[in-house]
């Protein structure tokens, strides 16, 4: 399964993956307008084995197969590790 990943130029770290090139109609048109415009980014093929940095490879998979798109939110303050208290004394 491919899937074609834009950028939401309107909310920061915001990712949409589409299961067709440019198909916004998939869209609901509240999210469509929440987003404003969409920058195309990646075209990335979802094998089974595949791993993606932020995201559930299966649950994009069965995102796209089910609604035809899948939205990646920017990541939560508790998934940076750069947010942990790794025990320096710093």
């Amino acid at each position: 399964m491919h899937a074609y990943v834009y950028k939401s130029q309107r909310k920061a770290d915001t990712y949409v993956y589409l299961a067709a090139r440019d198909d916004f109609a998939v869209l609901p048109e509240p999210l469509r307008s929440q987003l404003g415009p969409l920058s195309f980014v990646l075209d990335v093929a979802l094998t089974p084995d595949r791993k993606l940095a932020r995201e559930d490879a299966a649950a994009v998979r069965a995102n796209l197969a089910s609604r035809g798109f899948h939205l990646q939110f920017p990541p939560t303050l508790g998934q940076d590790p750069i947010t942990e208290d790794w025990g320096t004394d710093a």
